[in-house]
């Protein structure tokens, strides 16, 4: 393992491994490493892999205190910043709480939106709900809070901000995250119909666009 990557590898239950990385980026690496050896063949059979922010999952393995040690001695390279296409999401930068992350980032409004779509995001991993991608990607002096006081319903479709992440919720749920603008049709992020029904998935790269196309 190189010293660019730290981890920690422990059994969790009889059938499952869990991996502790300092922070998404390197559980993000960690995590495409898994997926690339599994295509190629050189992983243990493993049912399911999930990752979290920092951690990520081995489920249904047959010998896990064999894999975790075998874990251990991986060479991990950092993950190529440009692998794979890229998930254009279009948003309007209406959102209640633009105005107060413009005053967080010492900016104005149009800036922001400006700012915000300048970056390339990925998705470190998924939760919340079906279909909620946490996004990476936001330098870290425009991290902004969580909200004060969470909302009782923040509509399908809110483009949102909070702590290191952006996303943008699938459906209506309650949620303290900055809201700065909307996706038109969130239809999109969640569909049972097709063969994969979320579509951000952990590893996917996204840009956000304004809704006539534009960077």
């Amino acid at each position: 393992m190189t010293d660019s990557l730290p981890l920690q590898v422990r059994p969790a239950g009889r059938r499952a491994v869990l991996v502790e990385l300092p922070d998404a980026e390197r559980a993000g690496a960690f995590h495409t490493e898994l997926l690339r050896r599994r295509a190629a063949g050189t992983l243990p059979p493993v049912e399911e892999i999930v990752p979290g922010a920092r951690t990520v999952l081995l489920d249904g393995v047959a010998d896990p205190e064999g894999l975790a040690h075998r874990l251990t001695e991986w060479d991990v390279p950092p993950r190529v910043t440009d692998d794979g296409g890229v998930v254009h999401i279009p948003v309007r930068y209406d959102g209640p709480d633009l105005a107060d992350v413009a005053a967080l980032w010492g900016i104005g409004t149009d800036e922001v939106a400006a700012r915000h779509r300048s970056y390339t995001y990925r998705v470190a991993f998924c939760g919340f709900a079906p279909g909620f991608g946490y996004l990476t990607g936001l330098p870290a002096e425009l991290h902004v809070p969580r909200r004060g006081t969470p909302r009782t319903r923040v509509p399908a479709g809110a483009v949102a901000l909070a702590g290191p992440y952006s996303a943008v919720y699938p459906r209506a749920t309650p949620g303290g995250w900055q809201l700065i603008g909307t996706m038109p049709d969130p239809t999109p992020l969640w569909d049972l119909t097709r063969e994969q029904p979320a579509l951000l998935t952990p590893g996917t790269r996204v840009r956000f666009v304004t809704t006539d196309g534009g960077a």
